[in-house]
């Protein structure tokens, strides 16, 4: 896999169990994530499973898009989906949680894998020129959101 284009970790006092529960789960994604306001698992899927695809509903100020997305791990180590809009690769979303001592750390990691032609129409929905500096302050906002949900 190619480098990301971002990526922050964190170190969270809280069971790495309980931060997967939270990333894996779309209303709590939703709770702590800067752009993911909720999804719906598709297909009668309930909960996240390898291949199980949901609808994401995102939101950046008074703009809002959805995309598909496509669970490609999920397990107590590591979540990650791909996403597509309008059926092109957009991205590709991973959080790796490691147990530790007094709790886990959790690594947010992002691609980018929009087409060159396609990435100037995406401004038209998100409103933003320059998605990997965006991407790395959603996610470290994010895991900031996330530590604290988790040991709170």
């Amino acid at each position: 896999m190619s480098d990301p284009d971002a990526r922050a970790q964190v170190v969270v006092e809280a069971p790495a169990d309980r931060v997967y529960a939270l990333v894996s789960d779309l209303p709590g994604l939703a709770g702590v994530a800067e752009e993911f306001a909720g999804g719906k698992w598709l297909g009668g899927v309930t909960e996240a499973r390898v291949g199980a695809r949901f609808r994401g509903a995102n939101r950046r100020g008074i703009r809002f898009w959805t995309t598909v997305s496509t669970v490609t791990d999920a397990s107590p180590t590591r979540f990650a989906f791909d996403v597509k809009s309008m059926g092109l690769p957009v991205s590709r979303w991973q959080y790796d949680i490691e147990p530790t001592e007094s709790g886990c750390q959790v690594t947010e990691t992002t691609w980018d894998r929009r087409p060159g032609w396609f990435r100037p129409l995406t401004f038209v929905a998100t409103g933003v020129t320059d998605r990997k500096v965006h991407n790395q302050r959603n996610i470290e906002r994010t895991l900031a959101r996330l530590k604290q949900a988790a040991e709170g």
